[in-house]
């Protein structure tokens, strides 16, 4: 859920949410006083109208002792010269915080209240007469009295006109009703405290567990430790943060161990080159040094020396030829030009080049054309060059049988023409092949073996084929031999429409 509909969520709960529920309480609570009123009271019939107005409240509550006045008037006038009748209804009276006032002719014979404002209050009440007595409904006494009086007239039996009032204050409210909206408002602090909390902790474990996490996460990353998890977050826009937070981790954690991977590759290659490099170095140091000290003391054995000594410096050359062109492939820039080349002719050319090196290091060369007179590639013939180069390389150095051999097959396979170079050397198991073609991989990894080598070569080979859009991979079995495949796409005219 984004993080604008969550805000909008809690906006809409927090307003309708309260007023729903404090409504269903309102609801609960005043059917529960509403009952306890009739009970209390007589109250037939009460509503929410009557229960938040006052005097209507009150008008009702005292209807059923004023039903019962009349009745006495009209049955026993008399009794209301009866202090014990005039006492009993003045405490059923008080129950409903009301009192009982009696005036025969103009006299005051019952006053069933000595509240302070009792002179004013028998003032203020209406004369014989003034109210219909066939209604129950009270009058409004205002000012400092806030009254209501319900008068009934009657006469005694003598002809004595005569008036019954009672009085009930209007500024006390009942309790049940005062304590209905006193539960009320509680109810609705306590609906506003717990929609509070629960959307507190709704929107703290949205927002402020993530942004947490992702300060705990960028204070590691800024002590350099890249090795923890970033939590998963939601699917709001924070939780997209942190999703992105964490592929930003693991990209630099993977760049990190690249780069520390690179700089032990590179520590390895310059190691190898080193290595490498010494072998002809002092090779070359003690034949100069032959020659100069007169061992070579013969015309063969001098062009012996010459010749070693210009055979190292090949290997020299190559070495470092190998390493020039690794920086390039590092920064991809290898210089190509793609030109158009006859397979027939070129791969003829190699080999003949080839023929010579391998005829003085007792291999074996023999070489099968199965392409046409006219296929053609576009290729970098330099580049194709050093492809072959460090394959046979490769193969030579891994050469262990007394009399080797090397075939160089080259067939037509569609759209593609596909070399093949095999050798008998001591082949390469089965866990290795996959990796041959990765940079610094050699199978043989001690540093004491005569094999030498960078450990790029091969690697150089895939860069270079690839670049060319062909591919290249390996067959091989132990003890027996290798074979190195390639395919390069041949030209094809575009007919012209």
């Amino acid at each position: 859920m984004k993080l604008r509909t969550k805000l909008i969520i809690t906006f809409l709960i927090l307003i309708l949410g309260p007023v729903m529920f404090t409504a269903l309480a309102f609801f609960g609570i005043s059917r529960y006083q509403m009952k306890t009123i009739k009970k209390l009271y007589g109250v037939e019939s009460a509503s929410y109208e009557t229960l938040s107005n006052t005097p209507a409240m009150l008008n009702r509550i005292t209807k059923e002792t004023y039903t019962g006045m009349e009745k006495k008037a009209e049955s026993d006038p008399e009794a209301f010269e009866d202090d014990s009748y005039l006492q009993s209804v003045n405490l059923e009276l008080e129950a409903r915080y009301s009192y009982l006032v009696i005036r025969i002719g103009d006299a005051y014979t019952y006053v069933g209240s000595d509240d302070a404002t009792r002179q004013e209050l028998l003032d203020a009440l209406p004369d014989y007469g003034t109210h219909d007595s066939k209604q129950d409904v009270g009058t409004y006494v205002g000012g400092d009295l806030q009254a209501l009086v319900k008068q009934m007239d009657f006469e005694l039996s003598d002809g004595t006109e005569a008036s019954a009032f009672i009085v009930t204050s209007i500024s006390s409210m009942l309790p049940e009703v005062e304590s209905m909206f006193v539960d009320s408002v509680l109810v609705l602090v306590l609906i506003l405290i717990f929609t509070s909390l629960i959307l507190t902790a709704w929107i703290y474990k949205s927002i402020v567990t993530p942004i947490h996490h992702l300060q705990v996460a960028t204070k590691k990353i800024t002590d350099g430790n890249l090795d923890f998890e970033m939590p998963v977050g939601g699917d709001d826009e924070i939780g997209e943060l942190c999703t992105d937070f964490e592929e930003m981790r693991r990209r630099l954690k993977e760049s990190a161990e690249e780069k520390l991977e690179s700089e032990r590759r590179n520590k390895e290659l310059i190691s190898n080159i080193s290595h490498d490099l010494k072998t002809p170095i002092t090779a070359v140091k003690g034949y100069v040094e032959g020659i100069m000290d007169g061992v070579a003391d013969t015309p063969e054995k001098q062009e012996k020396y010459i010749r070693t000594i210009y055979n190292k410096a090949n290997d020299m050359e190559r070495l470092i030829n190998e390493l020039t062109f690794y920086s390039k492939i590092d920064t991809n820039r290898i210089p190509y030009t793609f030109e158009k080349i006859n397979v027939n002719a070129y791969f003829a050319d190699c080999v003949e080049e080839l023929s010579l090196e391998l005829e003085e290091q007792n291999i074996e060369l023999a070489y099968f054309n199965y392409v046409d007179e006219d296929v053609q590639v576009i290729a970098d013939a330099e580049q194709i060059k050093r492809v072959i180069n460090n394959i046979i390389s490769n193969s030579i150095k891994y050469i262990d049988k007394p009399k080797g051999y090397i075939n160089i097959r080259v067939k037509d396979v569609g759209d593609f023409i596909q070399v093949e170079i095999e050798d008998n050397g001591k082949g390469i198991a089965t866990k290795d092949l996959p990796l041959i073609f990765n940079r610094f991989y050699r199978t043989d990894a001690s540093r004491n073996s005569s094999k030498g080598g960078s450990g790029i070569g091969l690697s150089i080979v895939k860069k270079i084929i690839e670049d060319h859009g062909g591919k290249v991979w390996a067959t091989s079995k132990e003890h027996t031999g290798t074979v190195m495949y390639f395919v390069l796409r041949k030209y094809q005219e575009v007919p012209v429409t």
